[in-house]
């Protein structure tokens, strides 16, 4: 069993922890999710923190933004590096561009639905090479959700990868995967998180909230009480709160 993190560096270990483990296990597509509001603004950051798993890539990993801009802050904020920095592609410069003979290994940066396509294009280009999409925001249905080939798109791609590390808050509650164990679902204690549930697939929706229902015993998920936002899931959300101001 996985301990929740107390702190965001807590996070940021297990979840490399996570994804070395997967990549030694032989998957090539991978997610780590920490869903929490405002994190794109820590990309950056989290991106520079994860490039050392791949190390021994040295100049074969390619570490992609969702943007030009984005690209050129991290190449001018990190200076030299044994790896490359770029975008996924513009309309000038077509995804195909961003994929070569020698990239080893693909780590992309916060994807959003929008760039969806581009992604699945990059994913599809580097075969059996790993790209770990760190952060993403795919599923964000008020931007792919306007039409049904949209949809059908994102959700054949999701189907085609690895959450080897997720980490979210809920109501009262919190919900935890990291590879190789199972997803846990944690309610909000006194002075803990405990564990209520395993499953071997990611709950979501009214799968969830029966969960949590059972677990507190409500019959209704909207009776479910709001978190006491303490510990970990409290300062992780002052400190993206003070970032977005």
């Amino acid at each position: 069993m996985a301990e929740l993190p107390q702190t965001l560096d807590e996070a940021i270990a297990q979840a490399r922890e996570a994804t070395q483990a997967a990549l030694n296990d032989g998957y090539t597509r991978l997610q780590v999710e920490l869903v929490f509001p405002e994190i794109a603004l820590q990309a950056q950051s989290l991106a520079w923190q994860f490039t050392p798993i791949f190390e021994q890539y040295g100049s074969g990993l390619k570490v992609l933004f969702p943007d030009t801009g984005a690209a050129a802050l991290a190449r001018r904020d990190w200076g030299e590096t044994p790896f490359k920095v770029t975008d996924i592609g513009t309309s000038r410069s077509p995804v195909e561009s961003r994929i070569q003979p020698e990239d080893e290994a693909f780590l992309i940066v916060a994807p959003s639905a929008v760039e969806v396509t581009q992604v699945e294009k990059i994913c599809n280009l580097a075969g059996d090479r790993p790209c770990v999409l760190l952060i993403p925001q795919l599923e964000d249905l008020k931007v792919v959700g306007i039409g049904y080939a949209a949809r059908q798109l994102r959700e054949r791609f999701l189907s085609t990868l690895t959450s080897c590390y997720y980490v979210q808050p809920l109501d009262g509650a919190a919900l935890l995967r990291v590879y190789p164990g199972m997803w846990q679902i944690l309610l909000e204690g006194e002075n803990a998180y405990q564990l209520i549930a395993e499953e071997p697939q990611k709950p979501v929706g009214d799968a969830l909230e029966l969960i949590i229902a059972k677990a507190t015993g409500s019959t209704d998920s909207e009776e479910v009480s709001a978190p006491k936002k303490t510990g970990f899931l409290s300062t992780l959300q002052s400190f993206l709160d003070a970032l977005s101001r």
